[in-house]
């Protein structure tokens, strides 16, 4: 008898499964109907940024670009450093740099993505994108840094062009520097030097990126601080990202971006960050700043920006709401 009650209730629990089974499917499709409504929300109030060293108009164009066709800060900031360094004229970065005391055009680059990964290229001669070239060495090798003609290698055999990256003015610059060989910084170099971005995208994602052919007239093998993670540049996406321009040794001795990045973290914003890491500088024992360029930008995952420079005359591009603009940076020695 058990037994037949049994098999005459088990339509009864059928059901009872199927109901409950259908209450809890509908709950899920609501949660996940608000989580995704939340997160388009929060994405719709999202304003994607890109901002760049100096005036490269190019550059942050490019990025901007990106960006508006709902891109990934990634690819914003690789495109807008590809800009300048197929840009002859410009020779801080890229074909047409300033080359060594040799005479050859040495390059470094280097990328980092919200996930926190980084790659970077040091020292490549013959290859124009080194910044496409360091995001490869992120993506598709277990390594971070590739250097010299390792770099070229790998280059080569991921279908990168070899070309000749020393130009007629730069040859002819390096030329008339070997009359005198004085071997010194040079402040705001032709009112810019190395281009570093970072972008802001809808996602809410940050990455950066910084590209370079260094000091100009420096000692062959020479590398500044524009490849290496947490001087050069630094992202942290639950925070914001740095990047630095001007004499890379200085930038080294301090770890600069890191620091904002840090000082990020501890409530400062990017402004007061950028202040703060070009004090540590200047206020190093011995310090001789005043014969030197060191510039910062900054942006956290507010939007918001700071930037900040020992000297005068340090600039940022910054695409914002549509538009784009050339910024003047406060600078530490206006009151000394």
């Amino acid at each position: 008898m058990k037994g037949r009650k049994f098999i005459k209730s088990i339509p009864a629990i059928s059901l009872s499964l199927l109901s409950l089974l259908t209450i809890y499917n509908c709950v899920s499709k609501k949660e996940e109907s608000s989580a995704e409504e939340k997160k388009e929300k929060v994405q719709s109030q999202i304003t994607t940024i890109a901002i760049g060293t100096w005036n490269f108009p190019d550059a942050i164009n490019a990025a901007a670009e990106v960006l508006k066709n709902g891109g990934s800060a990634l690819d914003a900031v690789v495109e807008g450093c590809k800009k300048e360094e197929a840009n002859p004229k410009n020779q801080t970065v890229g074909i047409g740099g300033l080359p060594d005391r040799d005479g050859d055009v040495t390059l470094d680059a280097c990328v980092m993505n919200e996930k926190g990964d980084y790659g970077a290229v040091v020292g490549v001669k013959n290859i124009k994108h080194v910044i496409s070239l360091a995001r490869k060495v992120m993506e598709e090798t277990p390594h971070a840094i590739l250097a010299g003609e390792g770099a070229e290698k790998f280059a080569l055999t991921n279908g990168f062009v070899k070309e000749d990256l020393l130009t007629e003015d730069s040859k002819k610059a390096w030329e008339d520097w070997k009359v005198k060989s004085e071997y010194k910084p040079i402040i705001n170099i032709e009112n810019h030097d190395t281009i570093g971005m970072l972008a802001l995208d809808a996602e809410g994602n940050i990455s950066g990126a910084c590209t370079t052919s260094g000091l100009a007239y420096k000692m062959a093998g020479r590398i500044g601080d524009s490849p290496i993670i947490g001087s050069g540049l630094y992202v942290d996406n639950e925070v914001g990202g740095a990047v630095a321009t001007g004499l890379g040794e200085e930038v080294l001795k301090t770890v600069g971006s890191f620091l904002i990045v840090e000082l990020m973290r501890q409530g400062k914003s990017p402004q007061e960050a950028c202040e703060e890491a070009i004090k540590r500088i200047v206020s190093r024992p011995n310090s001789n700043y005043k014969d030197f360029q060191v510039c910062y930008i900054a942006l956290n995952k507010k939007g918001e920006v700071g930037s900040y420079s020992i000297h005068e005359w340090f600039s940022y591009n910054m695409f914002k709401n549509g538009e784009t603009k050339n910024i003047q940076s406060d600078f530490y020695l206006k009151t000394k």
